[in-house]
């Protein structure tokens, strides 16, 4: 579950990917057409590009899919963008529908894909995007209400995922570690000057349950948001970590088991601990 188009490919990415080639049917809904994103790579930044932002990023979303292999599913919300403080959020966007407005599609999606897992973001959002923020409540209705028959009837039917996810992703630990380990090589490290008590205020605090080795899959997970080209800047600091300092340092993404139904021994470095069987795994 991601609130944007880019959100897939920059939360996760590899993790999908590596699933994906173990033959995990995984699917990816997105909230909103990311209408109202900027264009953050000056490359980009280019007459009509932000006029048709939301074609363009169907293009992108298309793209990035297939490299990752995923499923894809629009959702059918528009962008909240990202107001200022104390400016209202635009009318009919995603953050102002009610829950049981914004939750119907994904209980349908959930009936008709009937996955075992689900991941999303947790209270914060990952960071306080309001969009961010209403894809973990819309998430967590799902998970709870697709396998009630009473509610959100005409969506399918029932279907009860087993394990709901939280991505712990960009962490103090990740940024620390990242940064000592390029230092302790020699090399430049583009958050030496960045990491400072006050840089993390206000990050979620997160316990990791899960972590999933998925290094093989990095260049895959780049490959997958570079698709997004309107969204990121290849010369940035994004890419400025060589891949194989990267895989020695944190080999890694991380997850916080937030619900499950099914009996588990923490800490997982697998996100269907306790499902694995002869049955097709969804996720």
């Amino acid at each position: 579950m991601h609130a944007h188009p880019d959100d897939e490919s920059s939360k996760g990415a590899a993790t999908l990917a590596r699933y994906v080639r173990e033959g995990v049917e995984v699917l990816v809904c997105t909230c909103t057409g990311g209408e109202r994103g900027d264009i953050l790579n000056p490359a980009m930044d280019r007459p009509g590009v932000l006029e048709n932002m939301a074609e363009i990023r169907r293009k992108e979303m298309a793209e990035a899919a297939a490299i990752l292999g995923v499923g894809h599913r629009w959702l059918g919300f528009v962008d909240s963008g990202l107001p200022g403080e104390g400016e209202p959020l635009p009318e009919g966007c995603f953050a102002v529908q009610d829950l049981e407005v914004a939750a119907r599609p994904l209980v349908a999606a959930v009936r008709e894909f009937r996955p075992h897992v689900i991941i999303t973001y947790d209270e914060t959002g990952g960071y306080p995007h309001p969009d961010h923020i209403m894809t973990h409540r819309v998430s967590v209705e799902a998970f709870e209400a697709a396998g009630d028959p009473e509610r959100h009837p005409g969506t399918g039917e029932p279907w009860r995922p087993l394990k709901l996810y939280y991505s712990v992703s960009f962490t103090r630990e990740w940024f620390t570690a990242i940064n000592e380990g390029l230092l302790a090589r020699g090399l430049e490290s583009p958050l030496a000057d960045e990491i400072t008590d006050d840089w993390f205020e206000g990050m979620p605090q997160l316990a990791t349950t899960t972590r999933v080795t998925c290094d093989d899959y990095f260049e895959i997970r780049d490959r997958a948001i570079k698709a997004h080209a309107t969204q990121i800047d290849p010369e940035g600091p994004w890419f400025s970590t060589p891949r194989d300092v990267e895989r020695e340092i944190w080999p890694t993404e991380e997850y916080h088991l937030a619900r499950s139904h099914v009996e588990t021994t923490l800490p997982e470095t697998d996100l269907f601990a306790g499902i694995r069987g002869d049955q097709t795994v969804t996720g």
